[in-house]
């Protein structure tokens, strides 16, 4: 059986690791689309008023105001636009990361632990913030005590247990799905011909999808019980 061309591999030399050539690669697709979108919003007549027709521009709209609703509804947060760049970021990356392991000869940069990890990493640094910047440091880490002083001590432990283990989840969840779904799409490729391939290949375009929202929509949730006062 001929082995499959790896073309992050070949990018790398062999010598950078596949997930870091992946993750520059991504990063270099979303600076390029960000740029042509910028540009064509620049060179509008009037930014106010839409395209009446499908364009670069107005699909950038869609997917800003998209975003922008969901971290609304989700966060809940009188000065919620703050964080409408970093949760569009997150998930348009992931998105794209996810994308790339459907092009033959690709792999998925979230499809490696190491990145998926360093993502959930990033999203608890960025809720422990906002619950410490919504409600003091101290009143963020009264959280940690629960409603009673007696079951102070318990619920400590199990609110820094809960805490640890979000980043955790959320790298295991986003990694295992692409993981799993990048190697059965594989596997059908090489021993079926076309109308299979088609039918997983269009499954893995919905796991894509739906895998970039889940992370970004628990990261956000995390961030609204860290800011609420009713935690």
């Amino acid at each position: 059986m001929q082995k499959s061309i790896n073309f992050l591999e070949i990018l790398g030399g062999g010598k950078i690791p596949e997930v870091i050539v992946g993750t520059w690669l991504v990063m270099g697709i979303l600076l390029i689309f960000a740029f042509l979108a910028r540009r064509s919003l620049a060179a509008a007549e009037d930014p106010l008023i839409s395209d009446d027709k499908v364009s670069l521009r107005s699909i950038s709209e869609t997917i800003v105001e998209w975003i922008d609703g969901n971290v609304q509804e989700v966060t809940q947060l009188h000065d919620y636009r703050s964080l409408v760049p970093f949760f569009g970021s997150l998930f348009l990356f992931i998105l794209f990361a996810n994308f790339l392991g459907l092009v033959p000869g690709m792999e998925p940069p979230t499809g490696n632990s190491d990145l998926t990890f360093a993502l959930g990493t990033i999203c608890f640094v960025l809720y422990i913030v906002q619950g410490m910047k919504a409600q003091g440091v101290g009143g963020y880490l009264r959280t940690f005590l629960g409603p009673m002083i007696a079951l102070a001590p318990l619920m400590t432990l199990i609110e820094i247990a809960d805490n640890l283990g979000r980043p955790f989840s959320l790298g295991v969840r986003l990694y295992a799905n692409m993981f799993a779904d990048h190697m059965v799409l594989g596997i059908f490729t090489g021993l079926t011909k076309v109308i299979i391939p088609l039918a997983f290949l269009t499954l893995g375009s919905i796991v894509c999808v739906i895998q970039a929202m889940v992370f970004m929509i628990l990261s956000m949730a995390y961030v609204r019980l860290a800011t609420s006062h009713e935690h």
